[in-house]
């Protein structure tokens, strides 16, 4: 209660300090404002909306159930969390954020995920999408295709790494396997020894139930997902423009070159090229400024520490993105905190997978073909066929899933010694 005292004047203050700064600065306010609403329509409006209403459909549908139980062998040993968590994770690494956390928002709001699983969810869950990151950075900020499998194998290991260490999250002490934590629902329990042709049925059945509890119809179903989506397109471009427009601020004021300083000085300090200071702030409030920042370093600085500065950046989000999960979780009960430490845990992980993973693929030759990267990066000018190349991988990374959670239930049918049959 105390803190919450002391928070609303200093918040209060700020933004008076803001509306100042924006009649000082009427036209670059607007300026700022007008790149932040270029970004959400040209990027993030044709990429994210499609997602959006298609995820709430697939929920409407029962698919998320079907995936959900065809997974859960894969999902609950290595993650902790249900199987349709592997849904939402194929989900948010084909579309980028703020999916993932939109997924295990309606999860929890369904009742599939407890608050310890959904807080374990949306935490590796929230990644750049690889459109992004195979063209727009890799190809478009650095020039270099073949940089797109070392800041590939970062980000994305980075993520699976940091689910990894959130299933300890939430576990009793008293327990170190740490029973499952769902709250009761939908699936129901596979009988001994009906793997296989079993879980399908189970899976088919889990479907079929969940869509006759929905019991909307097609027309109904696409409506509802329409306006829910674009209720949150909309939340999500006011957070852009906001932050776009605040960074500008923050620079008039010379509070940005204060932040590209002093963390010049920390990095030297470490000893690293203080010249990404200006990578590393800028990213910190939003993740497009901050690659692009990361790309556009210094010449002298080694190539290695700009890439991981980038992937540092992409792992962190940007407080705009945090915003947009913040707001996205309001309501549900998951807390803020535990996703925040994750993307900390994330940002330098990814990092410092960039620096380890650099002499082993940049000193073999090994990368990405220009051509796919680059047909990659012409996402932004042809919207439609980034969106049929993100179903690709959304398939591509579904059917890899379904195939080790198979592999799972094939590997517990046989017989070790020892155990009865």
């Amino acid at each position: 209660m105390i803190l919450k005292k002391n928070y609303s004047p200093l918040l209060g203050v700020l933004l008076a300090g803001c509306m100042l700064l924006m009649m000082m600065n009427p036209a670059s306010s607007l300026d700022a404002a007008l790149r932040g609403l270029s970004v959400w329509w040209d990027v993030l409006f044709p990429s994210l909306f499609p997602f959006f209403v298609i995820s709430e459909m697939m929920l409407g549908f029962g698919v998320v159930h079907l995936f959900g139980a065809l997974l859960d062998p894969l999902m609950r040993p290595l993650f902790n969390i249900p199987g349709s968590g592997g849904f939402v994770a194929a989900m948010g690494y084909v579309s980028g954020y703020p999916v993932g956390a939109r997924l295990t928002a309606k999860l929890r709001e369904q009742g599939l995920l407890s608050r310890v699983e959904g807080e374990r969810l949306v935490a590796f869950t929230t990644s750049s999408d690889p459109i992004f990151l195979l063209g727009a950075v890799s190809v478009g900020f650095f020039h270099d295709a073949s940089l797109g499998l070392i800041l590939a194998l970062a980000h994305y290991g980075g993520g699976l790494i940091v689910g990894l260490l959130m299933s300890f999250h939430g576990r009793p002490k008293n327990s170190p396997s740490g029973p499952p934590q769902s709250v009761p629902h939908i699936v129901p329990q596979l009988p001994k020894g009906a793997e296989g042709a079993g879980r399908l049925r189970l899976a088919l059945r889990s479907m079929a139930e969940a869509r006759q509890r929905d019991g909307r119809g097609v027309g109904e179903l696409l409506k509802g997902a329409i306006q829910s989506s674009l209720q949150l397109i909309i939340v999500v471009g006011g957070l852009v423009v906001f932050f776009n427009v605040l960074m500008e601020l923050m620079d008039r004021a010379g509070i940005m070159s204060a932040l590209f300083s002093f963390t010049g000085g920390l990095l030297s300090l470490a000893g690293f090229p203080a010249e990404l200071s200006t990578a590393l702030v800028s990213g910190l409030f939003e993740v497009t400024l901050g690659t692009r920042s990361a790309g556009a370093a210094a010449a002298p600085v080694p190539l290695q520490f700009k890439v991981a500065a980038a992937a540092w950046v992409l792992s962190w989000g940007g407080l705009s993105v945090h915003a947009q999960v913040a707001s996205i979780l309001n309501g549900t009960g998951l807390r803020y905190l535990p996703f925040l430490a994750a993307r900390l845990v994330h940002a330098f992980l990814s990092a410092g997978l960039v620096l380890l993973l650099w002499k082993p693929i940049a000193g073999s030759g090994s990368g990405l073909d220009h051509s796919s990267a680059t047909a990659a990066a012409g996402f932004s000018a042809a919207p439609l066929s980034g969106f049929a190349a993100s179903l690709s991988w959304l398939g591509l990374l579904l059917g890899t899933a379904l195939l080790l959670s198979l592999l799972v239930m094939l590997l517990h049918r046989i017989p070790r010694p020892g155990r009865r049959q």
